[in-house]
Order: C-alpha cells, then structure tokens, then sequence
C-alpha cells in the first residue's frame, strides 16, 4: 500500500483503529478486574461497551470505503496496554495503583482522541461525511471517558490516603 491519497492514508488510519479498539476490547476486563474503587471499575466497564460499539464504526467505516477486516497490528496501543499490564502486576496501595491506572488509561484515551480526531478530518476532507459522523460520535465519547477518569482522580481518591501511608 502507499498513500497516493487522503482516501489511502484514511483507510490506514481505519485499519490502525480496528486493532487498536480489538486489543483494548481484550485490555479492559484486564483494567476493570485491577481496580480498587468501585468508580473506576465501573468507569473501565462502562468504556468496554462503548468500545464494542466503536469497533462496530470503524467496520462500518471501512466497509464504506469498501474494505474488510484488516489484519494489521496497532503497535501504538500495542505499547499502550502492555504498560497498562506491567502496572497491573505492580504490588503497592490498591490507591496507589488506582492512580497508575487512570494514568494508563488516559494515554490510551489520548491516543485514540488523536487517532479519532485524525480519522474525522480525513474523512471530511476526502468526502466521506458518514465516515466522518461515526468518527465524530467516538471522539466525543473518547473525550468523555478521558474527562471522566480526570473526574475520578481529582474528585479525592487520590487524597484517599495513599500519600499519608508513603510518607516515610
């Protein structure tokens, strides 16, 4: 493949999305299961229906530009929920790690955020408005669970002891 036009860098921006969103579908039980407060666990649960359904939009996608299921790799988001995982497998205060998740997760979130917003425009741009509409309602929803999981972390759980039981 090469981009001979925006269509064609499109259509790699879909493929890259399907792998993304199928890898975070696997991901996120992994994340809901590791969390302690019952918001975050109920945040990452929420985020994993909505991610079904944003894979439901980039095979809609990419069936309008006339393409099937790709079987290329994002190793962007590849990176992402391995050091999701290795998190995870830290011991420590179950706020403690609560922090490190929700700081996991939102570099997934700002990935996607950039991956959406840059589907959306090669979209508009290249005359795909439905493409672009589906692109839309997942970067809204993407900003969403990104402005949630602030929400989460700044609404007292990390004031929820964690730094009193690390002070020396």
């Amino acid at each position: 493949m090469g981009f001979h036009s925006l269509k064609d860098v499109l259509q790699e921006q879909l493929e890259d999305l399907h792998s993304a969103e199928t890898q975070l579908i696997a991901a996120l039980p992994k994340m809901a299961e590791a969390a302690h407060h019952d918001e975050l666990r109920e945040a990452f649960e929420h985020h994993l229906e909505e991610t079904r359904e944003h894979l439901n939009r980039v095979r809609e996608s990419l069936s309008e530009i006339g393409l099937g299921t790709p079987t290329e790799v994002c190793m962007g988001m590849k990176g992402l929920i391995a050091e999701g995982e290795e998190l995870m497998s830290i011991e420590g205060d179950p706020n403690a790690k609560d922090a490190a998740l929700i700081g996991a997760a939102q570099r997934v979130e700002h990935y996607e955020i950039a991956a959406y917003g840059t589907a959306r425009q090669l979209a508009q741009d290249s005359g795909f408005d439905g493409i672009k509409d589906l692109m839309d309602q997942t970067l809204d929803e993407e900003s969403h669970a990104d402005k949630l999981l602030t929400k989460i972390a700044t609404g007292g759980m990390f004031k929820a002891g964690v730094n009193q039981h690390a002070m020396p």
